[in-house]
Order: structure tokens, then sequence, then C-alpha cells
């Protein structure tokens, strides 16, 4: 078997993840141990308690859930080592998920890793705070109809209001991500346009120009750690195309941006699967596997490449 990790982003998290392979597994238990020890959350609270018990408003937070999803996600990854899954020969993560997928491959260790994460995620939670921007997903748009939509709702705005298409999670659905007024102009030209669209419960503009200030701060702490060569190829958000392997700096840049341009999810996806096909494997020797927690990923597959079968890892089996 020839796995290829898909590792999950924010949005993913649910209270009790993780606590099915915590109890399962000895490495599981080291992972969330090592974490406990690593981070310092506000009021000394545990991550392994926020990711086993909530309260949900605590683990909704974009300071706590990204470390919680890469802690969670790499306990899984070591389960499944644990119990013969080889190596992956590819990883991709969806934002927050880079990373996990990162360290999969050997970029950094798991304590720089949760550094970094802890790091970003508190960033962008500040960068939210003051920009009061949101999100709003368009259902049945394609990219050309979501630049319509910011375009055409800018034009309606006031100067200096803020519209990008950011996340571009499968054929259908893409979010919007800027200002608060901006993104509230958005449903209403969407509808105009024959389209769906939703206001998402965020803390704010996540992959806009709003993330400008997070994107400075990770810079500087990127420079901090020392990335190694990657094992596997792992596909970038940003160019979904695989990050050069050996080249650090690079791989670093495109961090950065990843918090300022949208996520090509979609598109990563389609290139891993057009990857695996040109290396000759076939679907019986080829695995998708979802790492904790929960299934999105698998069905944001279904419909990007259905060929493609996803196998999530939620809980142990």
């Amino acid at each position: 078997m020839h796995p290829v990790f898909l590792c999950p982003g924010q949005g993913a998290q649910a209270v009790g993840m993780g606590k099915g392979w915590f109890d399962a597994s000895p490495a599981a238990r080291t992972v969330f141990e090592s974490a406990d020890r690593t981070l310092s959350l506000p009021g000394g609270a545990r991550l392994s308690d926020l990711c086993f018990n909530g309260p949900p408003e605590t683990l909704n937070r974009t300071d706590v859930s990204q470390p919680a999803l890469y802690t969670c996600g790499v306990a899984c990854a070591r389960v499944l080592a644990e119990r013969g899954t080889p190596g992956p020969v590819a990883a991709a993560g969806l934002s927050l998920g880079e990373y996990t997928a990162l360290h999969l491959a050997g970029a950094f260790s798991f304590e720089d890793g949760l550094r970094l994460v802890a790091t970003r995620g508190r960033l962008m939670q500040q960068a939210a705070e003051s920009s009061k921007g949101g999100m709003v997903a368009l259902i049945g748009a394609d990219e050309a109809q979501a630049a319509e939509a910011c375009s055409r709702t800018l034009a309606a705005c006031g100067a200096g209001e803020v519209l990008v298409a950011a996340n571009f999670n499968a054929p259908g659905q893409i979010v919007l991500s800027g200002s608060a007024a901006a993104c509230g102009k958005a449903v209403e030209v969407a509808g105009e346009m024959g389209l769906r669209a939703t206001a998402l419960q965020v803390a704010g503009a996540f992959h806009s120009p709003l993330m400008a200030p997070a994107a400075e701060g990770l810079a500087a702490a990127l420079d901090g750690v020392a990335f190694h060569a990657l094992r596997c190829e792992v596909w970038s958000n940003v160019t979904a195309r695989p990050h050069e392997r050996e080249n650090p700096k690079l791989l670093k840049k495109l961090l950065v941006d990843q918090l300022v341009n949208p996520v090509r999810w979609s598109q990563s996806c389609l290139d891993l699967v057009a990857w695996a096909k040109g290396r000759g494997d076939s679907q019986q020797g080829l695995k998708f596997l979802e790492l904790a927690p929960g299934s999105v990923l698998k069905g944001l597959f279904r419909r990007i490449d259905r060929s493609a079968e996803v196998t999530s890892h939620d809980q142990p089996s």
C-alpha cells in the first residue's frame, strides 16, 4: 500500500476529538502528553483536556483549534504507523493541515510544529479581532463567478472595503473573505447573480489581505525554526503544486503567503491524483487516508474526484 495522508484544517474540530486514539494507543498518548508539556494555554488549560472535553466555545477559538487539530492529526498518524501503515508517499493538508502534512514529511519536529501552529493561530486570532472581517460561502459558483461577485460587491461598497476569493474547496464550493460590510453585501450580490451564499461563523477574514499583520508575525516565527528536506511530496495550498523538497526558504515563504492568498484545495487534490496516476499507482496500490478528526476532506474529495477513494480515521477501528 502507498498511503497519501490528507490532513484536515480549521472547522473539523469537535469536542471529543482524539480521545478514541488516546485511549487506544500509547503512541497517541505520547503525542498528547508532549503537546500538554510544550504548550502554555490561557488559564493553564491543557490542550488534551480542551480536545476531549471542551467547552466548544474555547476549542473553536482559532488560537486553540489550530494546535488541537495539528496534535490530533499527528496522534492519529502515529497510531496508524504503529499498526503497520507505511510512511506516506505524499501528503496534503487544508490550510492549517499543511503544517501537519509537513511534519509528517519530516520538515520539522512535532514540538517545533506545535509551537508554530500555536503562534499562527494566535496571530490570526489577533488579526481577526482587529480587522472586523468575515467569510461567505458561495454554493454553485465557479472561479469566474466568484471573481465577478467580488468585483460587483466592491463596486457597490464604499472605498476601503476588502473582498477576495479565499478558499477553492471543491467544484461549486468557494469561500469569499473580507471586511464585514463587504461580506454582508456579497450575500445580496450573490442572490442577484442566482447563487446561494451563506455567511460563515468564523472569527475573521482568513486568507485575505486583512491577515497581513499575522503574515508578518508568522514570517518572524518561521525564521526561528530549522526546516529539513521533505521525505515525501507535500502539496502547497498557494500553488496547488508540490513544495520543492530541498528549498526551505521557498517553503517558509509559501507558508507566509498562505495567510493572505486563496487556499487552492480543489486544484491541489486534482494535481495530487494526476501525480499519482503519473507514477503508475493503481487504485488498489494507492490509498488516501484522512487523518483525525472528522471526515470533511472525504466529503470534499467526492466532489473533486470520485475516482479517489478516501478512508477517514476519525476513530480507531
